[in-house]
């Protein structure tokens, strides 16, 4: 007798009648279609993804709709960071339009942070808003950008910075579809993952140090562990400070530095959003350290553990680059958290603490660069 598969954790995102699940699992892509099926206004969905998920998960999903009586089509997005911006937003507007998409009508954004913020956004904006599902396809999708209802497009000015609050009506978080992603994308969503231990969760992180490598290789048990920590995690920030008024910016460590380090490269494969953050998470724990917050040896098991796992925290790991401060803060001064013209950053008192300083001198910001892109890194 065939035994039967551990129901998935279930984390509540409590927004009141706004209010969603997150599903956490194995398996769940195969069952899409009956889980799906209750959040929907009508039977039919419009799958929004990019061409290298299609190929690899959109027949199981398609096969899943089809079995609970869903009518489903597809709309298929190039692949990568660029997709984010207004040209291909017009292009998928055109596209669910042509589609003849209705307000009863859901979108499901099938893939990576790119597909799931671009597509959320369009469900915020389409008809005046249609309900929207996530199915995120790598580990950042999954612990940090499906989760919270944060939904934007790039523009030449900067990340993230034209888009809406607008939360979706389910998150699947399958994670047998990880098994497909190449190392380097999932090392990008480990650090979101390390993030949330620095920042609120010191028992977590030490679980991180003994467990991360078993994260990282896969093993099914510590995967879901970690996706479902973190998911916690964020749920609870999301449901107190929904619109990011004050606390939910710890969500943003190292986000500063690591916004300002994928403008310099042109948000290209160079430097991978995760990898920015780690880099920035890197960079947040020595300015925290520099003003005295931060005890050294808390900053070096950060620098350490991102490091030990490959993931970039020195200015050396990108020599292609001709690195300046003053261009990183000017792409920094662009933060949609600055205000009154002060940069915000996300700093730390020590592993499992985080808080939002509005008051660190510019010139001490551009002097911990300085040291950073001459000296060799760690």
């Amino acid at each position: 007798m065939t035994p039967r598969a551990q129901p998935p954790a279930t984390i509540r995102v409590e927004l009141n009648d706004r209010g969603y699940d997150i599903l956490v699992g194995p398996g769940l892509l195969a069952e899409a279609g009956r889980l799906i099926r209750p959040a929907l206004k009508s039977p039919r969905a419009i799958v929004v993804t990019d061409a290298t998920v299609a190929d690899l998960h959109l027949p199981a999903l398609a096969a899943a709709f089809t079995r609970a009586g869903i009518a489903h089509d597809a709309v298929v997005l190039p692949a990568g960071e660029a997709t984010k911006d207004f040209s291909h937003l017009a292009r998928l507007m055109d596209e669910l339009l042509d589609r003849k998409l209705e307000r009863s009508n859901a979108l499901v954004a099938l893939g990576g942070g790119v597909i799931g913020d671009l597509a959320g956004f369009a469900a915020a904006i389409a008809l005046r808003g249609v309900d929207f599902v996530q199915i995120p396809t790598t580990l950042l999708a999954q612990v940090d950008s499906s989760v919270g209802g944060k939904t934007a497009i790039n523009t030449r000015h900067g990340k993230n910075l034209v888009g809406a609050f607008y939360q979706p009506r389910l998150v699947l978080a399958d994670c047998d579809v990880l098994k497909t992603l190449p190392r380097r994308e999932v090392l990008a969503g480990y650090a979101e993952v390390v993030k949330y231990g620095i920042i609120g969760d010191a028992d977590f992180f030490a679980w991180l140090e003994s467990n991360g490598a078993k994260v990282i290789a896969g093993d099914p048990a510590a995967l879901v562990h970690a996706v479902t920590v973190s998911c916690k995690a964020k749920a609870r920030v999301v449901a107190q400070d929904e619109r990011e008024a004050g606390l939910r910016e710890a969500l943003n460590f190292g986000h500063t530095f690591g916004h300002a380090l994928e403008a310099e490269t042109g948000f290209s494969d160079a430097l991978l959003h995760g990898e920015a953050v780690a880099f920035g998470m890197a960079l947040a724990a020595r300015l925290s350290a520099a003003r005295g917050l931060c005890p050294t040896g808390d900053c070096e098991r950060v620098t350490r553990h991102l490091a030990a796992c490959g993931l970039p925290t020195s200015f050396a790991r990108l020599p292609q680059y001709t690195w300046s401060s003053a261009k990183l803060i000017e792409h920094m001064t662009r933060d949609k958290k600055v205000r009154d013209g002060r940069i915000a950053f996300v700093l730390t008192r020590g592993i499992g603490s985080a808080f939002t300083a509005r008051d660190v001198p510019v010139a001490d910001v551009a002097a911990l660069l300085d040291r950073e892109i001459a000296g060799p890194g760690r």
